[in-house]
């Protein structure tokens, strides 16, 4: 007899035929969205409350994933949402049916082949990598040793100009109060050994030769994640008039979109020596929500803060910060997002607002001043909505 646990403010999902194998399932409430490569069975279930994403598997396996999940939601760490789990589908608890996870599905997400151009990722591969790495940096600073990180284990959104990605699959992962460089460093190991099959794997599909693949993929990861990690935990020695550096680093690692929890300064020999304690990557996101309240992405958010700047300069300088952000808000944020939620192939308004402002940015620079938000609208409408991509966003 199957037993569901599942956590309040979510379906209780007792309508779903537990009894039968995933593959076998025709519930109505099936949707069909897109997906990676799993060795696992996947489905997808819509409710009011939004859709869930089903994987069957061994129960050891699924306890596993939902500790791990669970684990990392609560150090705010990019992973999907584990919701509940269902055991005692099959008296062998190591049977493929025996269990099942069960997670809320992102959001505006898009499966790796979605940004695929040809046998590679064309235009995309700078996003994808930089969102690659920031991936991992943020796992292993929540002391996540994810084991199995590669191609189709992982979500993407567009977030801005960029994209981020966030951990789907976890029944490899441990986690731990901190990793050491060498656990860091094996993690590394297998994503490079993971994306260069997955690399080769899609230029097989496509009837590329292997030495066309992108296999050198997942080095590049590997080479932005030490860097941005050196830029993280380095420990920095500044002299003893150089105190406004401190301010200078904190500032540094905010722009790159990562929160500052905790700062040691050791004094010697007429130096001080800065160690940072780094936290999630969600900086702009939070001082977003603090102003105004609207949550988006971390890049979004500070694509939007900039707007929220810029309209303060312009129409609200002698205003106190709160009621210039309530009337930003009111005046130009939600009547724009109303008209983009109008247009049937925006999905994501957030999303579309960004690249209107992005739009707003060039043709002001072109004319060589302040071009209208209103202006900038009917161009973009006008020009076809550039940066709108409906391969991924719709």
């Amino acid at each position: 007899m199957p037993e569901l646990t599942i956590r309040p403010g979510h379906p209780d999902f007792l309508d779903l035929p537990w009894d039968e194998p995933l593959e076998d399932w025709e519930t109505p409430r099936l949707v069909d969205l897109p997906r990676g490569i799993s060795r696992h069975v996947v489905r997808f279930v819509s409710y009011r409350h939004g859709i869930y994403a089903i994987k069957q598997l061994p129960e050891p396996a699924a306890l596993r994933d939902y500790g791990a999940l669970r684990t990392l939601e609560d150090r705010q760490a990019p992973a999907v949402t584990a919701v509940g789990y269902v055991t005692g589908r099959d008296s062998d608890r190591t049977s493929e049916n025996a269990a099942a996870l069960i997670t809320r599905y992102l959001d505006y997400a898009f499966s790796y082949r979605e940004l695929l151009e040809g046998p590679g990722f064309g235009t995309h591969r700078e996003q994808l990598l930089d969102a690659f790495a920031s991936l991992l940096v943020e796992l292993h600073l929540a002391g996540c040793f994810w084991g199995d990180c590669s191609l189709s284990n992982t979500l993407y959104r567009w977030d801005a100009d960029g994209i981020v990605t966030h951990m789907v699959d976890a029944e490899t992962a441990s986690i731990h109060d901190g990793l050491s460089d060498g656990r860091r460093e094996e993690d590394l190991d297998i994503m490079t050994e993971n994306v260069a099959g997955g690399m080769g794997d899609i230029a097989a599909e496509r009837g590329v030769d292997l030495d066309d693949a992108d296999l050198e993929l997942g080095l590049d990861i590997a080479g932005r994640y030490r860097g941005l990690w050196h830029e993280l935990s380095a420990v920095w020695v500044v002299g003893r008039n150089e105190q406004y550096k401190i301010a200078e680093r904190i500032a540094r690692i905010n722009d790159l979109g990562f929160n500052v929890e905790d700062l040691t300064v050791a004094s010697a020999d007429g130096t001080l020596a800065l160690n940072v304690r780094v936290g999630g990557r969600s900086f702009h996101a939070n001082r977003l929500k603090e102003l105004t309240g609207v949550e988006a992405g971390e890049r979004q958010a500070s694509t939007i803060l900039d707007d929220l700047y810029y309209y303060t300069a312009k129409y609200a300088t002698d205003t106190p910060a709160t009621v210039a952000s309530f009337r930003w808000r009111v005046d130009a944020f939600e009547p724009i997002l109303d008209r983009l939620r109008a247009i049937p192939e925006v999905v994501d308004p957030v999303q579309s607002y960004c690249d209107l402002l992005n739009h707003r940015y060039l043709m002001s620079v072109e004319a060589r001043e302040d071009v209208g938000t209103e202006a900038a609208f009917e161009s973009w409408i006008g020009e076809g909505m550039p940066g709108f991509d409906p391969s991924v966003d719709g």
